[in-house]
């Protein structure tokens, strides 16, 4: 049995995901999985170093990786009609220049965040310091991602929702790609194969077991959140359509890169169904 790193954000949704695997109830007769949970930042640094075998990113890394990692087809979260928000104290006006506090350099929100405000001055913190450093003045704003999103302070309001940024950039009614997974291309296939598919089976579990599932992480102190908030966030970001990408979510995919592209994010504009493992080798290799 070959064991495989598996990275994931210590976030609701992911360990969500993730852990139908590490409950159990759904496992593989040729591979093991060792899951670490890390935030977004340390994952999309890692994923550049090519630490892990398979690891959470954003999908706006991606492009900046593809050489090392193939895009998978599950546990994937998209924004449809929200998403991570810029909020601000009440009584502060933003100026021109305003300090603002992201989650990391390589999010999605964080690149649709440097088109939209080419001039604000940029710090970057754990996403789970970003509404005490906006509450407190180290920052005029900051970019709430992940539960933060649900519950903040009430001292604080939204100044724009990032959705609104993707929507006006994208031209169209597309999902907001926020996060997927990526797995090491050196994998032989067939044991990516089978990586894949269990991941795809887990998540497709854990969907269809949401109450049996929340109950046992919140028994376990696994979330940061009560019940029901985590049952409001799953359906925001653990939904159905992250199960198997569909071809809508591959052409918001797709266009998210070529906004990145456009605005000197990246070295070429590529496509995401180009850089999928190749379902067929299976039926090939048996054939």
């Amino acid at each position: 049995m070959k064991t495989i790193s598996v990275a994931h954000s210590p976030d609701a949704d992911d360990i969500f995901m993730y852990y139908a695997i590490k409950m159990g109830w759904v496992s593989s007769d040729e591979v093991t999985f060792d899951n670490i949970a890390l935030d977004i930042e340390t994952l999309n640094s890692e994923a550049l170093k090519n630490t892990y075998d398979i690891t959470a990113i954003s999908f706006a890394l991606y492009p900046k990786i593809r050489d090392e990692y193939t895009l998978l087809r599950t546990a994937v979260s998209f924004g449809e009609g929200y998403g991570p928000k810029l909020v601000k104290r009440k009584e502060t006006k933003l100026k021109k220049k305003f300090k603002v506090a992201l989650s990391g350099t390589h999010t999605t929100n964080a690149m649709l965040f440097k088109i939209a405000y080419p001039n604000a001055t940029i710090i970057y913190k754990n996403f789970l310091e970003i509404e005490q450093a906006v509450i407190d003045g180290e920052v005029d704003a900051g970019v709430l991602i992940h539960e933060s999103i649900l519950n903040f302070s009430d001292t604080l309001v939204v100044e724009r929702e990032i959705w609104d940024i993707w929507k006006e950039l994208c031209q169209g009614e597309l999902p907001l790609p926020l996060g997927g997974m990526a797995l090491r291309r050196s994998m032989p296939l067939h044991r990516a194969i089978v990586c894949e598919n269990t991941l795809i089976k887990a998540v497709d579990v854990a969907h269809h077991h949401q109450g049996l599932l929340s109950k046992m992480l919140l028994e376990r102190h696994l979330v940061r959140v009560d019940q029901s908030t985590l049952s409001t966030y799953l359906g925001l970001y653990a939904n159905d359509t992250s199960i198997e990408m569909s071809t809508l979510q591959y052409t918001a995919i797709n266009k998210l890169f070529e906004i990145g592209y456009h605005h000197g994010f990246y070295d070429q504009c590529i496509d995401a169904t180009t850089y999928l493992i190749p379902r067929d080798y299976e039926s090939l290799r048996k054939g």
